[in-house]
C-alpha cells in the first residue's frame, strides 16, 4: 500500500515509527478511511509496534478520525506494541479532553519527547 495515498508520511527512527500526516485537515470521510488502512498497514508489518503519530501538520480533525486512532491503538495494543501521539495543537488536544482520550492516549509536546519515551 501506498501510504502517500492514504495522506501520510512515514520515517524510520531505530525501530520507532514515526508517522506524519500530510493533509492540514483530516475531515473527509474516504481520507479518514484511507488514512485507518494505512494505519492498519503500518501495524500489520510490525511484530511489536512502537509508533509515534506526528499531528504537527494538522488544524483540523473529524470525530471520524479519532475513531480511526482508536481502532490503531487497539491493534498496537493487541500486538504487544506502544503507541504515542505528539505536536497536537491545541484546538484539537481540547477535543480529546473533552472525549477524554487524553487518557486513552500517552501525549507529548514533540515526536522528540514521544520518542525518547519508548523503554
Amino acid at each position: 500500500m501506498d501510504l502517500a495515498t492514504a495522506g501520510l508520511k512515514t520515517t524510520d527512527h531505530d525501530g520507532i515509527i514515526r508517522i506524519d500526516f500530510i493533509e492540514r485537515n483530516i475531515l473527509d470521510e474516504a481520507n479518514i478511511q484511507l488514512i485507518g488502512e494505512g494505519l492498519n498497514h503500518v501495524v500489520d508489518a510490525m511484530d511489536e509496534p512502537k509508533l509515534v503519530i506526528c499531528f504537527e501538520n494538522v488544524e483540523h480533525l473529524s470525530s471520524a478520525a479519532l475513531g480511526v486512532l482508536i481502532t490503531a491503538s487497539n491493534r498496537v495494543g493487541s500486538k504487544g506494541g506502544q503507541l504515542r501521539l505528539s505536536d497536537i495543537n491545541e484546538q484539537i488536544l481540547e477535543v480529546f479532553r473533552i472525549t477524554r482520550l487524553d487518557q486513552m492516549f500517552q501525549i507529548y509536546d514533540t515526536s522528540a519527547e514521544a520518542m525518547s519515551a519508548f523503554s
